[in-house]
């Protein structure tokens, strides 16, 4: 057998620079350092003087995390640890004794023992854990309307379009409409003076759409016209004042941001008047297919992918729709993108490209998890005017020395649908948590209901965690005894949900079209958790095509296999202990790729002890086994129960934290791998019964979707198989989402040729 083991070097996330404050002394930086996990955690550590070194634990409390974590680029603290819970830190140890208000800047303007000055040992160095998202230099998160930074000579906080026409008004998301943008808390409109195409492009991407059309000004100077000669209208005072304007907008188009544009407030000449041509600037936007209107019954495709002409570019593992990690298709086979050079104009392709505005962030270090298989591109360097990522200069992938722990992804702006007012969770202990609640229309109005909990399953949590904007669905229920909903939301009106799990909003799934829910509500609505981050399991494809052969196992030795239902029904006839099964082995490596540990659903307290084995089951059905037909038929299968879903192995520097001896908890960490090897026992399946010929062998991981994973299109694996009777033969192995279309159709082909099945 050839175990593979990708050697991953120590990570140390390098997570802000701050510019000294007038009390802090020169040089003094932060980051976060220790076993590579989730983004926002690790043992804090100082650079000051040249040299980087560790935090004392001694008086360490939350307003000293808050203060770092803050310094460090996060809105806030979650928790703090002490006792080198990240591992020791090597080098001085900077600060002992720390005490902040939790108001600080930084970390230097608090009170300590002075640079140095410790009685500590690296068995005591601090650690912290943050909340929210880092910046990395580039635009602040935003939602719809769009908030604005800082631009050349002005300060803008909001933009959005003003609707004009009646139609408009009534769309959603809204389209065309006058510009506004907001500055010192007032909104301003925009002078059309001068203003392009260009300009359209910009305020377009900002809020979210792919790109502009042109519009029929006539029209609307027509309508300006009409409403300075009303006397009842307030707009001719108004349009006379310097203060309801702005001038000169000039954006090349290829802006990210409205922001980013030169623009003034004074109007072009202090004796001209406030807006030369007097009218506001209009545009009108075109949503991308999952925004039009017609499209919002319907289904989005699984995970959002571009069509059409150029390089095929999806976004994977996001916890929001437009974003995830970059991935794209090349050479048959989908593969990430290095992120050297990664920045806002490359990654606002690949966000027009796939429908959305312009990207609101470049994300490097594989701030969405890490990716599988191939690295395509590197040092991506776009202009911003591209279609496609394709048209964009790059290296190839290959001879960059990149891996995955660089994974670039995107943020896109999307535009604002009011998703989110449409739905809500109540009775939780936070507000991740409840039971959900929807506005539904009823005979003529809206009104609040509860959802039945009657087949609620993690995809249609998912989707409602999505459309809060929660992130991810941790767990999803279908009794919600503990919660009490909203006394004005106790009537059920939406049941029989069906999600694909890729919606935007639950009123985009399937369900009863009548209201049948027979268990009545109550306690019996449907509940959900969210959670910022979430695990992803993929199987070592090459690793199974490796180590796959035949057994003839004496019955004797499958007696403990039998009562766990690892052989095939024909083993309950035979004459035990005489005869033997065929049995098609192989070891399976399944790699945490997310960005949260993999965990059993139930606890320790719930885990079914099976004597024959002596070990513990966490969860009854971990992977499925399957051996099916060219056509889809199954022939064999075999499950595997997770009787030990522990850290195998980790990368080098990543510490393993699960294991299961001595009762010991289970799950797989985040960046480690649990490996099942081909020598124990339900690690194979029984093919005594198949007949020579060419088959599909499948495997499928979480297969009941137990456990919550931000992707499950990557848990089935797939290999070509050969059985002539004796021998077996298995290639092609792949994640069911690792080639295009077109190569899996190719490979079935050949298939169905070689067995004159066409």
């Amino acid at each position: 057998m050839v175990m593979l083991k990708p050697i991953l070097l120590p990570l140390v996330l390098v997570l802000c620079q701050v510019a000294p404050s007038t009390q802090e002394p020169l040089g003094v930086q932060l980051r976060l350092a220790g076993p590579r996990g989730p983004a926002g955690e690790g043992r804090l550590e100082v650079l000051y003087q040249g040299r980087w070194g560790t935090v004392c634990d001694d008086g360490f409390d939350f307003h000293v995390a808050t203060v770092a974590c803050r310094q460090l680029g996060y809105t806030a603290a979650i928790t703090w640890t002490h006792s080198a819970t990240y591992g020791q830190g090597e080098g001085p140890i900077w600060l002992d004794n720390v005490q902040c208000g939790g108001n600080e800047v930084s970390l230097a303007d608090c009170a300590h023992n002075g640079w140095g000055t410790s009685d500590c040992h690296h068995g005591e160095d601090a650690g912290v854990v943050c909340s929210g998202q880092r910046l990395r230099g580039d635009l602040p998160l935003t939602s719809a309307p769009a908030a604005l930074g800082e631009g050349p000579g002005l300060s803008l906080e909001e933009v959005r379009i003003k609707p004009i026409l009646a139609r408009a008004k009534l769309s959603m998301p809204v389209m065309e409409g006058a510009v506004e943008v907001k500055h010192n808390g007032r909104w301003r409109q925009v002078c059309d003076a001068g203003w392009t195409q260009n300009n359209s492009r910009v305020v377009c991407g900002t809020l979210g759409f792919p790109r502009e059309k042109r519009v029929n000004t006539s029209f609307y100077r027509k309508l300006w016209n009409m409403k300075l000669k009303d006397p009842s209208s307030s707009l001719r005072n108004l349009s006379q004042k310097s203060s309801f304007w702005v001038h000169r907008v000039q954006c090349r188009g290829t802006e990210p941001h409205l922001s980013h544009c030169p623009m003034q407030l004074a109007p072009p000449a202090p004796s001209q008047h406030a807006c030369p041509r007097g009218m506001h600037a209009v545009v009108s936007c075109v949503p991308g297919p999952d925004f039009q209107q017609d499209k919002n019954r319907g289904k989005k495709p699984p995970h959002k992918a571009s069509l059409g002409k150029g390089l095929p570019v999806r976004l994977r593992a996001g916890a929001h729709a437009g974003e995830g990690r970059v991935e794209v298709l090349r050479h048959g086979q989908w593969g990430t993108i290095c992120g050297r050079r990664w920045d806002l104009s490359a990654a606002s392709v690949v966000c027009r490209q796939l429908g959305y505005g312009t990207a609101r962030q470049a994300l490097l270090g594989a701030q969405m998890g890490q990716g599988l298989g191939p690295i395509h591109m590197s040092e991506v360097r776009c202009t911003g005017r591209e279609r496609s990522l394709g048209d964009c200069r790059f290296q190839e992938g290959e001879q960059s020395g990149c891996r995955h722990d660089d994974d670039a992804a995107v943020r896109c702006h999307v535009p604002h649908m009011d998703f989110q007012s449409q739905v809500r969770l109540a009775g939780g202990r936070s507000p991740e948590e409840g039971v959900v609640e929807v506005l539904v229309p009823v005979q003529g109005r809206l009104q609040w209901g509860a959802v039945c909990g009657a087949q609620w399953g993690l995809n249609e949590a998912m989707v409602v965690c999505r459309q809060l904007g929660l992130g991810f669905a941790s767990h999803a229920l279908q009794e919600t005894w503990y919660w009490a909903g909203s006394p004005d939301a106790s009537q059920v009106l939406m049941s029989g949900v069906r999600c694909t799990g890729t919606e935007l909003a639950l009123h985009q799934c399937q369900r009863h079209g009548p209201v049948h829910c027979p268990s009545g509500g109550g306690r019996f609505s449907a509940g959900v958790t969210c959670t910022t981050h979430a695990p992803d399991l993929v199987m070592n494809a090459q690793l199974v095509q490796e180590t796959a052969y035949l057994e003839d196992r004496p019955l004797g030795l499958l007696y403990c296999a039998h009562e766990e239902r690892c052989l095939s029904r024909s083993a309950d006839t035979m004459q035990w202990p005489y005869g033997h099964r065929r049995l098609l082995r192989f070891s399976s490596q399944i790699h945490n790729l997310g960005r949260a540990d993999f965990r059993p659903r139930m606890g320790r307290h719930a885990w079914t002890w099976h004597q024959c084995h002596r070990h513990f089951h966490s969860i009854e059905v971990f992977t499925h086994y399957d051996l099916l037909t060219l056509n889809g038929s199954k022939v064999a299968e075999g499950h595997k129960a997770s009787f030990c879903l522990e850290d195998t192995n980790c990368p080098e520097g990543l510490q393993r934290r699960f294991a299961c001896a001595n009762f010991g908890e289970q799950g797989v960490s985040v960046g480690c791998w649990d490996t099942y090897r081909h020598d124990i026992d339900c690690q194979w399946i029984d093919i005594t019964d198949v007949l020579p010929g060419s088959y599909t062998f499948q495997v499928v991981v979480n297969p009941k979707h137990e456990v919550a994973e931000s992707d499950f299109s990557n848990n089935v694996l797939r290999c070509q198989c050969k059985y002539d009777g004796q021998r077996i033969w298995m290639h092609g192995c792949h994640t069911s989402d690792a080639y295009g279309a077109d190569v899996v159709n190719e490979m079935e082909r050949r298939e169905r040729l070689a067995n004159n099945l066409v």
